[in-house]
């Protein structure tokens, strides 16, 4: 058994999921035994906005390294005793961390091309107290081999869900939306995957601006159906240069989080921030779509939309891609024995049990990698 720990862009909690992991030839069987989501606690939630936007210290963010580690470590604790599994029976405990900063693109700094990622939440510390072998940092390898460090479920997404006669879209719509193309019958290498653009992110800096920290999110997509769409708004938003660029790509909340849509808020003027959530809720919707359009249908033959991530409890953005998308069959993952909201995290249980066999366990077709790379830094306890 492995127990996978994953926060992802929306930075609202920890999801915990333990799994079983059994092995059939090259195949690999994956059950999900229990899942468990910690929310943040609001001032480390408003720690970790600070963060982003660069108001804090050196010595702050060393402090929440560190804190973060011993979230963790609490939930992996609390899963584990409410599942009844002692620290012996697991093989190690796989924690994605929580993202600080993602530069997938080289930049010139001190004289060399930089390629950099940081995702925090120390895995030592929760090793040592849980017991259990973690296995942290998962990105640092694919970007140290020239790739993007993202999108890495991609790898979990065609071991679990290849079919060998229909082709499949795995959708993941998180803070950022990232999807994995895998038409019939695939080989690795076929495989198309990519960051598609905003996923929540926005949606979630525009209500919690408007609704001054009441809300963090858009409850069912009811907020994004109080005002209409502004067309001139939408329009300028889908020509942001991300959406053009092919694939490998992959970004974050440094492109697409509160910053923008602060920058919005001057350039529009709205009365509220209120008013944005439509057409923000329409961008990640059109993204989506127009990114399936331009870099996946070319490609290869596809039926089915397998979505997961907390975007699926948006009905107004979901029923948006349906719209936009209706020669797909679209559904999500609990379709298919897995929970939207623990799919990440039982993503990262694989990666981290392939860290443990030495196995690679990157995709180069999806990250842009030179080469496939043993992810993952390895704790003791």
């Amino acid at each position: 058994m492995v127990l996978g720990l994953m926060s992802g862009t929306s930075m609202d909690g920890i999801d915990a999921a333990l799994v079983r992991i059994g092995e059939s030839g090259e195949n690999l069987r994956v059950e999900t035994l229990a899942f468990h989501t910690t929310p943040y606690p609001p001032d480390v939630q408003a720690e970790l906005l600070r963060t982003l936007r660069g108001e804090v210290s050196l010595a702050d963010i060393c402090h929440l390294n560190f804190l973060l580690g011993e979230l963790f470590a609490d939930a992996a604790l609390h899963l584990m005793r409410e599942a009844n599994v002692a620290p012996e029976h697991l093989l190690c405990i796989a924690s994605h961390g929580q993202t600080l900063w993602h530069q997938p693109d080289p930049i010139e700094w001190q004289g060399r091309a930089i390629r950099s990622t940081l995702q925090i939440g120390e895995p030592a510390v929760i090793a040592e107290r849980t017991g259990v072998p973690t296995v942290g940092d998962f990105r640092v390898a694919d970007v140290a081999a020239g790739g993007q460090g993202a999108p890495l479920v991609p790898y979990v997404d065609y071991l679990l869900f290849r079919h060998p006669e229909e082709g499949r879209i795995l959708l993941n719509i998180g803070g950022i939306a990232n999807l994995t193309a895998i038409p019939p019958g695939a080989l690795p290498q076929q495989v198309i995957a990519f960051d598609t653009g905003p996923g929540n992110a926005l949606i979630n800096a525009a209500m919690e601006i408007a609704s001054g920290g009441k809300y963090h999110y858009d409850p069912d997509g009811a907020f994004a159906q109080r005002h209409p769409v502004r067309k001139e708004w939408l329009d300028e938003l889908l020509r942001h240069p991300y959406f053009a660029q092919p694939p490998p790509k992959s970004t974050g909340r440094e492109t697409f989080g509160e910053a923008m849509v602060r920058k919005l808020l001057r350039r529009y003027k709205p009365s509220s921030a209120e008013m944005l959530v439509p057409a923000l809720t329409e961008l990640t919707a059109h993204t989506i779509a127009d990114g399936i359009r331009c870099f996946v249908f070319p490609k290869m033959p596809v039926k089915r939309l397998i979505a997961s991530g907390g975007g699926v409890h948006n009905r107004t953005l979901m029923r948006r891609v349906r719209e936009l998308l209706p020669e797909l069959q679209i559904e999500t993952s609990d379709r298919h024995g897995v929970h939207p909201d623990a799919k990440e995290a039982v993503a990262f249980a694989v990666l981290g049990y392939q860290r443990m066999r030495g196995r690679t366990n990157n995709l180069p077709s999806a990250t842009g990698a030179r080469r496939a790379v043993v992810m993952g830094k390895l704790c003791q306890p």
